[in-house]
């Protein structure tokens, strides 16, 4: 069995050298169970999915009792992608410069790593619980992980009180942000119908593309609200816009857009989908031409609920770094979105600028300061829960 982890940086380094790419976790889940396991954590595995689709999960708790306080993360990363444009290789966790760089240094291993080491240098409660719920399915179709989990705790009259969820939530300095909860997602595909034929003839087609074009632009001029009290006002952006047309003499038969709307609590996608399709039967009225919109919802907007946790984790913030952390919804979606229908949750990692690219990378100084302010709020919460 391995030591107890006396360095932040070492663990997140190792994690990394795991290439866990969703929905392989390639050996990084065993080796957090190989650390958790001598800790007094009773580790269960739980795969879900078949083939291709199928994931491991880990599921560590400590002790039995309540208040039950959960940590929340992911091994799995997003592909490398060239690896030419990264300056050392990707699944090396190279320390350069007092930076630690690979891919998940950020997003979110490091943030598992100062957990961990938090939680192995905290003496276990004297009541209560904790645990960690860490699946590796989060970057991916979030299909067989936390979701699938959270519904196994249930069945097995696991219940957790508080969460907190260790993503990526600061913006320029470690302790700036914590997520108290998320935005809404809806995702559209809008495709405009028309009929084909010769460019030199287009008094002969019903060309789809100008009547595509006007409504992503009117669609993206589109002010949805003015915001909330804990939202920011919503948007809607045009990510793809293609025809599938090779030929430049042919007037497509049909053209399709898509488009993103990160929406907040004053809607719901029903709502917004009935919106847009009085705006799109308008704009292609007279045109020739018609339209088909689909609408899937990734998440819907909510507050986590849990302003003692999102008082402690500030105040540990503060001691630790000096900063006081503003409260956030915004962002993309995240685990919590599981987690909220289940317990109180908070979000709070490390600083996100470099997530997703080349050269991810996390100061070394931040993830030590991680790990204390973890271990800062993990006291705090059972000193609370011993004294309630």
């Amino acid at each position: 069995m391995p030591a107890p982890p006396s360095d932040p940086v070492a663990l997140a380094q190792a994690l990394i050298r795991h290439a866990s790419v969703t929905p392989d976790s390639s050996g990084a889940l065993d080796r957090l169970e190989g650390l958790l396991a001598p800790l007094g954590f009773a580790c269960r595995r739980l795969p879900f999915g078949a083939g291709a689709a199928r994931v491991d999960n880990l599921y560590a708790r400590r002790g039995a009792g309540k208040p039950h306080f959960c940590f929340a993360g992911h091994v799995d990363v997003v592909p490398a992608g060239d690896e030419g444009t990264w300056s050392v290789p990707p699944f090396e966790a190279n320390l350069r410069d007092g930076w630690l760089v690979g891919r998940g240094a950020v997003d979110m291993k490091g943030a598992i790593a100062a957990f961990v080491h938090a939680v192995a240098q905290t003496p276990a409660p004297q009541q209560g619980s904790v645990s960690l719920l860490v699946t590796g399915d989060e970057e991916g179709p979030a299909i067989n992980g936390t979701a699938k989990m959270l519904g196994w705790l249930r069945e097995k009259g696991e219940i957790i009180d508080d969460c907190l969820v260790g993503e990526p939530t600061c913006r320029e300095r470690l302790g700036d942000t914590i997520k108290i909860g998320r935005r809404g997602s809806l995702n559209l595909r809008l495709e405009v119908r028309g009929a084909a034929g010769h460019a030199a003839y287009p008094e002969l087609a019903r060309n789809p593309l100008p009547v595509l074009a006007g409504m992503v632009a009117q669609l993206s001029g589109l002010r949805l609200d003015e915001g909330s009290e804990h939202f920011q006002p919503s948007t809607l952006t045009c990510t793809s816009v293609d025809t599938g047309n090779p030929a430049a003499n042919v007037i497509p038969a049909a053209a399709s857009a898509r488009l993103n709307i990160r929406f907040n609590d004053l809607h719901d996608s029903a709502g917004l989908e009935a919106r847009l399709r009085r705006l799109l039967d308008k704009a292609v009225a007279g045109s020739g031409c018609d339209y088909a919109l689909e609408c899937s919802e990734s998440g819907a907007p909510f507050l986590g609920k849990a302003e003692a946790l999102a008082a402690m984790v500030a105040a540990a913030v503060k001691r630790h770094t000096g900063i006081e952390a503003a409260f956030s919804t915004g962002g993309g979606t995240s685990d919590a979105r599981f987690i909220r229908h289940h317990a109180r949750v908070v979000e709070f990692g490390l600083v996100g600028a470099s997530m997703h690219q080349a050269d991810e990378r996390v100061a070394i100084a931040d993830l030590q300061t991680l790990s204390r302010i973890y271990a800062d709020i993990l006291a705090a919460y059972f000193a609370a829960g011993e004294t309630a």
